[in-house]
């Protein structure tokens, strides 16, 4: 919607949300476009409470709503080719204005690795704390992976795809130095341009915006959970 910290609360209400379908793509058994009721009517929604590390050293702790990527993922069959997940972005100049401008190659796309994509902490998320996701938060349909930097975490996704080599993704095709394809949170890793070693809380109490700044976990604070993802990996190359 744009780059001003507050253009999406500005203009998210321009995104029209229903109808919406998802395009399922690649090597799977199952592919065609599916309506949101489609993809959401066989799942039981869950409530769950992720951590959530900006790139950018801000975190907050949020109730999301959702279920399982990986539920959804194996209803299409994919086949044994399929060793990534490819999502992309609703891509509308009129309702997203932001994309008129060549900040990122639009649409936004971002994607992962299938054991990540299947961990059962990977959620396609429709709500958060207790209502429908509101369309600055990327409603009606996107991702949350706690274990990596927020902008992993794609919104308002039209289209997903099975694919056999990593796919491109739109933070690393515009500054491949600064932003990798795994971006796991990591504090022994900094950006290039500031530490990632601590991180400013949002309080959220109504007397302060951030509380005190803590130290950052490896993994978001998840790593009992998805480090043997990344075993014998050189995580400081594959950032």
């Amino acid at each position: 919607f744009g780059t001003g910290k507050a253009d999406p609360a500005k203009y998210a209400h321009t995104l029209q949300t229903s109808p919406w379908s998802v395009q399922i793509a690649g090597h799977a058994e199952d592919t065609g476009s599916y309506t949101l009721e489609d993809i959401l009517k066989p799942h039981t929604m869950e409530d769950r409470v992720y951590r959530l590390r900006c790139v950018e050293g801000w975190s907050m702790v949020i109730p999301w709503r959702g279920f399982p990527l990986g539920d959804l993922l194996k209803r299409f069959k994919p086949t044994s080719k399929a060793r990534y997940v490819s999502f992309h972005t609703r891509l509308d100049k009129q309702e997203m204005p932001g994309t008129r401008y060549p900040v990122l190659q639009w649409p936004y796309r971002e994607g992962l690795r299938m054991d990540e994509a299947m961990h059962p902490l990977t959620l396609l998320v429709t709500g958060m704390y207790g209502q429908d996701l509101p369309n600055q938060n990327g409603a009606p349909l996107r991702l949350i992976v706690p274990w990596k930097y927020g902008f992993k975490s794609i919104k308002s996704i039209v289209r997903i795809e099975f694919t056999e080599r990593e796919p491109l993704t739109s933070w690393n095709l515009s500054q491949p130095g600064e932003y990798g394809f795994y971006s796991n949170v990591n504090p022994a890793v900094d950006h290039p341009r500031w530490s990632q070693k601590t991180e400013r809380r949002i309080a959220g109490n109504g007397s302060r915006l951030f509380a005190n700044r803590i130290a950052t976990l490896p993994f978001n604070g998840y790593a009992e959970q998805v480090a043997s993802l990344y075993a014998g990996m050189d995580l400081r190359k594959h950032f």
